[in-house]
C-alpha cells in the first residue's frame, strides 16, 4: 500500500480529534466507573513512583512496604479530619436547632421592617405581603427542624448502600496499588519495548504531569485559604472560628462553591445577632480569599500547564451536563485525555509522514 494513502492523523486533523472525543467519552462514561479502583491505584503508584524509588534507594525500603506506609499515612490523616469534622458537626447540631427559633425571630422582625417600606413605597397592602413571606419562612424553618432530620433518617439505607460502596473501591485501591507497586517496572519495561505502546505512554505521562499540578495547586490554595480564613475568624472572635476557617479551605477547591458557601453565611448569621464587625470581617476574609485564589492559580497551573482557563471552564460545564457531579471532575479530565491524544496523534503523524 503506497504511504502517501495510508491515514495521518496530522493530515485529518478533524476527524482525529472526534474519534478520540468520542473514545475518551465512552471511557469516562463506561469504563471509569467499572475500573475507577484500578485506574486511581495506577495514577497513585505513577505519580508517587519516584518517591517510592528514593525510599528503596536510601531506606532500603521496598516499593510494595513504602506504598503500604503512604497509604497508611494518607487513611490516617483523612480519617482523622473526618471524624474532626463529623465530631464538630454533631456536637454542633443541638446548638444550632436551639438557635433555629432566634433565627425565626430576627428574621421576622427583618422581613416585617422591609415588607413595611415596601408597603410605603408602592403603596400596596404590606400586611398581605408580610404573611406569604413570613409563611414561607415558617415552613423553611419547620423543614429544618423536623422533615429535613426525618428525610436523613429515611434515607439512611441509601447511606448504607453508599458507605459499602466506598469500603468496597476503597479495599479494592490498597489491593491495586500494592501490587502494581511490585509489579511497576515489569510493565512499563514492557510497554517501553513495544513501539505501538509510545504514544499511550506519552498521553499518560500528560495526563499524569497535569493531575499532579493540578493536585499540588489546589493542596497548596486550600492550605493558604483555609490558614488565612481560620486564623482571621478567630483573631475576629468568631465562635468556632477555626472549625469554619479550615471548611472553607477544604470547599475552596470547589468550582463555583468555594469559600463562599461557608463566609457568606456565616457573614449573614453574625449581622442578624448584631455582630456587626464580625460580620465586615466574614465578608472581607471572603474577598481576600478569592483574591488569593485569582492571583495564585494562574501561576501555580495556567503557566505550567498552558490551557486557558475558558477552556477549563467550558470542559467543568460540559461535564457537568455529561456526566452529573462528577463532571466536575471528569470534564476537565476529559479535555486534558483529548488534548495531549490529539497533540500525541498529530505530533507522530507528521514526524512519520514521508516527503
Amino acid at each position: 500500500m503506497d504511504e502517501r494513502k495510508r491515514w495521518n492523523p496530522a493530515r485529518h486533523r478533524l476527524a482525529a480529534l472526534l474519534l478520540t472525543g468520542a473514545g475518551v467519552y465512552v471511557f469516562l462514561a463506561y469504563l471509569t466507573p467499572l475500573f475507577s479502583p484500578i485506574l486511581t491505584a495506577m495514577l497513585f503508584v505513577t505519580i508517587f513512583g519516584p518517591l517510592l524509588q528514593n525510599m528503596q534507594r536510601r531506606f532500603h525500603i521496598h516499593r510494595q512496604v513504602g506504598a503500604v506506609i503512604l497509604l497508611l499515612f494518607a487513611c490516617a490523616a483523612v480519617g482523622v479530619t473526618a471524624w474532626i469534622l463529623f465530631s464538630w458537626l454533631v456536637g454542633s447540631a443541638p446548638e444550632w436547632i436551639g438557635r433555629l427559633d432566634l433565627l425565626e425571630r430576627d428574621l421576622s422582625g427583618w422581613i416585617g421592617r422591609i415588607c413595611s417600606l415596601v408597603g410605603e413605597a408602592l403603596g400596596i397592602d404590606s400586611g398581605y405581603l408580610e404573611k406569604q413571606l413570613l409563611g414561607g419562612l415558617k415552613r423553611g424553618i419547620d423543614y429544618f427542624r423536623l422533615d429535613g432530620f426525618t428525610a436523613m433518617l429515611s434515607g439512611s439505607l441509601r447511606y448504607i448502600r453508599g458507605a459499602a460502596l466506598f469500603g468496597g473501591f476503597l479495599i479494592t485501591f490498597l489491593i491495586a496499588s500494592v501490587l502494581l507497586a511490585r509489579d511497576y517496572d515489569r510493565i512499563l519495561n514492557g510497554m517501553l519495548e513495544r513501539q505501538e505502546w509510545h504514544i499511550f505512554l506519552e498521553v499518560v505521562c500528560g495526563i499524569i504531569r497535569y493531575i499532579a499540578t493540578y493536585v499540588k495547586a489546589q493542596l497548596i490554595l486550600m492550605s493558604a485559604v483555609g490558614a488565612l480564613a481560620a486564623g482571621g475568624l478567630a483573631l475576629a472572635g468568631v465562635r468556632q472560628g477555626v472549625l469554619w476557617g479550615l471548611a472553607a479551605g477544604l470547599l475552596d477547591a470547589l468550582p463555583f462553591v468555594g469559600t463562599g458557601i461557608v463566609l457568606i453565611p456565616l457573614a449573614l448569621g453574625q449581622f442578624l445577632g448584631g455582630a456587626y464587625g464580625r460580620g465586615a470581617v466574614c465578608l472581607a476574609l471572603y474577598g481576600g480569599c478569592v483574591l488569593l485564589r485569582e492571583l495564585w492559580e494562574p501561576r501555580l497551573i495556567g503557566k505550567r500547564l498552558g490551557v486557558p482557563p475558558i477552556a477549563v471552564l467550558a470542559a467543568v460545564y460540559a461535564g457537568i451536563r455529561l456526566f452529573g457531579v462528577w463532571g466536575i471532575i471528569k470534564g476537565p479530565l476529559g479535555f486534558v485525555i483529548v488534548y495531549e491524544t490529539y497533540v500525541c496523534l498529530t505530533k507522530n503523524g507528521e514526524g512519520s509522514a514521508p516527503p
